[in-house]
């Protein structure tokens, strides 16, 4: 058990009023603000920013592929740990797509007349992404 555990990364998914996920994973790829980044056993010390995005996480030992919607956050990477908090998460199979597309509009609509809006826009897309990957998968 103990060779199981060195070889995976513990990781946590963690929204501001509840852990969404935790457990072994054997990978984790995530947007930053700089760009995507992809998680692996042994991975340099890390901490960035996130964008409004999707998260992918490669459930260890199973063929299972947990995608999730953010807004955001920050990603920790240490020891194998890998933390990713942000205010808002969902699992990409809790979305409802059709939901997230009037979102959407309803967050291009106020584009001219609030700041917000523009991370509205990104979060909502995000929140397609994940749906539609996970419901692509299903398929």
């Amino acid at each position: 058990m103990a060779e199981s555990a060195a070889s995976t990364l513990h990781v946590e998914l963690v929204a501001a009023d509840r852990t969404v996920w935790s457990g072994e994973a054997s990978m984790v790829i995530a947007r930053t603000l700089e760009g995507d980044i992809g998680v692996l056993r042994g991975h340099a010390p890390t901490l960035s920013l996130l964008s409004a995005s999707v998260v992918e996480i490669q459930v260890e030992g199973t063929n299972q592929l947990l995608v999730a919607a953010l807004d955001g956050g920050f990603l920790s990477v240490a020891n194998d740990r890998v933390s990713i908090l942000a205010e808002r998460v969902e699992r990409g199979e809790d979305i409802e797509v059709s939901q997230a597309q009037v979102d959407l509009e309803e967050a291009k609509r106020l584009l001219d007349s609030s700041d917000e809006a523009e991370q509205r826009v990104r979060h909502a897309e995000a929140r397609i992404r994940a749906a539609e990957k996970v419901s692509g998968k299903v398929s």
